[in-house]
């Protein structure tokens, strides 16, 4: 089983008609990843704190409908918390957010995990906002320390971050408990380090997304891959990282005990990230889409 902790929430993305208009979707990047990880019929579980809310009742429905394990979600009667994309022409997208007292950022650290766990993933708001972000980090280091692969995606949000200089060092003491290192050339930029130091604090992988530039690895032995985007016609990359996330995992937990195949691991990646690009809204793609058999 994979487990995916953090948060789920509505994002409210702008439609063209009529002007102003904004459509309430499934969102958040564990919770995407989460949902990505189900429809690739994968053994996945999410963890997190979810409002009793409408909301939170349809985000629920949602993971329930791709077959994810809800026995780890926590209910509060807290509000969903809120997204606000703003696209851009390239369908890109930056984020303002409504977080003040929502259930998400109230969640606490489960005793223990589900007997048959072998990957933990984490990642986004979830890691930012108090008191959940610290409830996350320690089971980040409880279930390390357990030896469970892990799968950190930072996806900044720099709205939300208000002392960038706590954040990246913070950062930096998440890396020796991380098996995976995955971010976007974004987070990259804004976190300011460089792999080559990542890799040497502790992750076996630094799995960098470019966008149009397609994907690459760099490994703690030196080895080096990339992989092509796929060409598609973009409705936006909204969840498009949160795929990604889905694919690595689905790939290396599933792949057996030998060397890790990058190159073929990039480009699943690459194609189901190209199929959720095509569509708006997070939507990732189900696995006879990826030519996988549930």
């Amino acid at each position: 089983m994979i487990v995916v902790g953090g948060e789920a929430l509505i994002d409210l993305v702008p439609v063209a008609e009529p002007p102003g208009a904004l459509l309430p979707r499934p969102g958040g990047g564990p919770y995407n990843t989460a949902l990505a990880l189900g429809r690739l019929g994968a053994d996945v579980a999410f963890c997190s704190r979810v409002s009793a809310d409408g909301f939170g009742e349809g985000l629920l429905s949602g993971l329930r409908a791709a077959g994810v394990d809800l026995s780890l979600v926590q209910r509060g009667p807290e509000p969903t918390t809120l997204a606000v994309p703003s696209l851009a022409p390239d369908g890109s997208a930056a984020y303002g957010f409504y977080t003040e007292g929502t259930a998400d950022r109230l969640f606490t650290l489960p005793p223990s995990l589900p007997p048959g766990v072998r990957a933990l993933a984490l990642g986004t708001c979830s890691l930012v906002l108090e008191p959940g972000a610290s409830a996350y980090e320690a089971l980040l280091r409880r279930e390390s320390r357990r030896g469970l692969l892990t799968l950190l995606d930072p996806n900044i949000r720099p709205a939300l971050i208000a002392d960038p200089a706590a954040y990246r060092k913070r950062f930096l003491g998440w890396l020796p408990y991380v098996s995976v290192l995955k971010l976007s050339q974004e987070d990259a930029d804004w976190l300011g380090g460089r792999v080559e130091d990542w890799l040497a604090a502790g992750p076996s992988a630094v799995v960098l997304t470019r966008g149009a530039a397609g994907l690459t690895v760099r490994t703690a032995e030196g080895a080096r891959y990339g992989a092509a985007a796929r060409p598609v016609v973009v409705a936006d990359t909204i969840g498009a990282g949160d795929t990604v996330n889905a694919a690595l995992l689905h790939r290396l937990v599933g792949g057996g005990a030998g060397p890790v195949d990058w190159p073929a691991v990039l480009a699943f990646a690459a194609h189901a990230a190209a199929l959720t690009c095509s569509r708006a809204g997070a939507e990732p793609p189900y696995a006879a889409e990826l030519g996988l058999s549930r």
